[in-house]
């Protein structure tokens, strides 16, 4: 496990060194902060720095790191180096760029910013998108704790309109009632999960691949085989799935999210000082960076050092090799779904009590991640529309019809087979073309403000390759993608980079 202990290590010294670069640059002051200057007993509520740190890592982590990561092993340890990188140069720096500026501009919303920094047309699309954005997040984020649950006790349905039932009530209360008496308490929970396993990992200390094994995976790959036939499915997967663009929109969450943008109003809305940002922003995506890559080592140690036979019984390793060679037999990473191997991990490492904390944390990720996601759409639609929001009613008002749009997302999930998978893939392109806004946005900001606009300009470059090649480079693409993904990334590097500096050359004459 020498990869995941560098990456560990270069991961928490990314928050001292490079953090504190971006800190520098964008340059936090005393200046009285919206939760004082705008308190309103609802969403702009001053809290402790400690409650709006777990509120914030909570709200960004839902089961993006967690099933994101377990995904992303499929491609190979390659998943660690992006997770590093992306979460660093890219996720933290997007995070606590985008969180300044919503404080520097009273708690505004995403949509508003990008209006204000990419104009008004921007703004429009963006609104659009996020809030059909955060509907796919809402249908994803009940139903994949809702399995988990489910395994336990109960049925799906009923724990659907649990979960429903604790959004509805959660996105109309103030933000200090719910979300900030609870919502500390899951963090730990997932924190716990997250070192506990950590721990076990390091007791094991198990033959992984490693960084420098990328050029030569098939000892690993082919370490399965049943009746002549490869029973992991890796290979299989790679040829329907290149990792350039593919591992990038897999493991959105723990290396960069334009989910997260959209949440750290809420929390700019709640700090006391803008000096406080490097902590609660940037420390918050570095966290869930190290969850991500504690639960893809996990993924690594499942699928290629053979650990799920140590989690299943006998009966079911065998009923699960028996149907690998029959008619629509199953791999192996279509036969454990992410949800199971959570499960069988945190009960097979960690004992009864252990394991319910853990699932508890798993399971309150995205439960509190959805309701959030609620919650920014209220604020976003009533901030477009000037809706004020002290009045319950008014607030009842906008949440019905969200509510219903994302039930009837979850419903058409449920009815089709292959429901979440494709609403997963909604949600990781989705989710990483809101990333694209909001750094070209902050993109704009920097260049305005005179600053080393670099920092955002190279992600955005990065992630607006990653997305566009995605559309072509995908499964239904196959017979194109071999040869047509370097020169459309190409393309699309130069068209955004050619664009960028045509503004900067009209922007810099309109100025003189």
């Amino acid at each position: 496990m020498i990869s995941f202990l560098i990456s560990v290590v270069a991961l928490v010294m990314g928050f001292f060194i490079y953090g504190n670069l971006i800190e520098r640059i964008f340059a936090p002051d005393d200046r009285p902060t919206p939760s004082t200057r705008l308190a309103d007993g609802v969403d702009y509520v001053p809290m402790p720095t400690w409650k709006v740190f777990m509120i914030q890592f909570l709200n960004i982590a839902g089961t993006g790191p967690i099933f994101g990561a377990i995904m992303g092993m499929w491609f190979g340890p390659v998943a660690l180096l992006w997770i590093v990188l992306g979460c660093i140069f890219a996720g933290a720096t997007h995070d606590y760029l985008s969180g300044m500026l919503s404080m520097r501009h009273d708690g505004a919303s995403l949509p508003l910013l990008v209006g204000k920094y990419l104009g008004k047309g921007s703004r429009n699309v963006m609104m659009v998108f996020t809030v059909f954005f955060m509907l796919l997040v809402g249908a994803v984020f009940v139903y994949s704790p809702a399995i988990i649950l489910a395994g336990f006790g109960g049925n799906l349905v009923i724990w659907i309109t649990v979960i429903f039932i604790y959004y509805i009530i959660a996105t109309l209360l103030p933000i200090d009632k719910i979300i900030g008496k609870i919502y500390p308490i899951f963090a730990v929970s997932l924190l716990f999960m997250a070192v506990a396993l950590m721990i076990v990992l390091l007791l094991k200390m198990p033959h992984l691949p490693e960084l420098w094994h990328l050029g030569d995976m098939d000892e690993w790959r082919g370490s399965l085989q049943v009746g002549g036939q490869d029973a992991l499915g890796i290979v299989a997967y790679l040829k329907k799935n290149p990792v350039f663009p593919c591992l990038f929109i897999t493991i959105a969450c723990g290396a960069i999210s334009g989910f997260h943008a959209t949440q750290s109003p809420m929390m700019a809305r709640c700090m006391k000082s803008e000096r406080l940002g490097r902590k609660v922003f940037y420390g918050s995506m570095i966290t869930e960076g190290l969850v991500a890559l504690i639960w893809a080592t996990i993924s690594s140690w499942f699928i290629y050092a053979g650990g799920w036979r140590e989690v299943i019984s006998e009966q079911q390793a065998a009923a699960f090799l028996g149907q690998v060679a029959g008619p629509g037999g199953k791999m192996l990473i279509q036969y454990f779904s992410a949800p199971d191997v959570v499960k069988l991990v945190c009960t097979g490492w960690l004992g009864i009590t252990g394991g319910a904390l853990a699932v508890l944390g798993v399971v309150a990720a995205p439960i509190t991640t959805g309701d959030t996601a609620f919650r920014s759409v209220r604020l976003i639609i009533a901030e477009a529309l000037h809706i004020d929001q002290h009045n319950v009613a008014r607030r009842l008002a906008i949440c019905i019809p969200t509510f219903l749009g994302a039930f009837g997302l979850l419903m058409w999930q449920i009815k089709n087979p292959d429901g979440f998978n494709v609403l997963w893939q909604y949600f990781g392109w989705s989710n990483q073309v809101l990333s694209v806004f909001t750094l070209w946005m902050l993109t704009v900001y920097l260049a305005r403000a005179g600053k080393p606009y670099v920092i955002t300009l190279v992600p955005a470059l990065f992630m607006t390759a990653v997305c566009c090649v995605f559309i072509v480079v995908s499964p239904q693409a196959l017979a194109m993608s071999q040869w047509l993904a370097a020169p459309s990334a190409a393309v699309v590097v130069l068209a955004a980079l050619a664009v960028f500096l045509g503004w900067r050359r009209k922007a810099e004459k309109v100025t003189k």
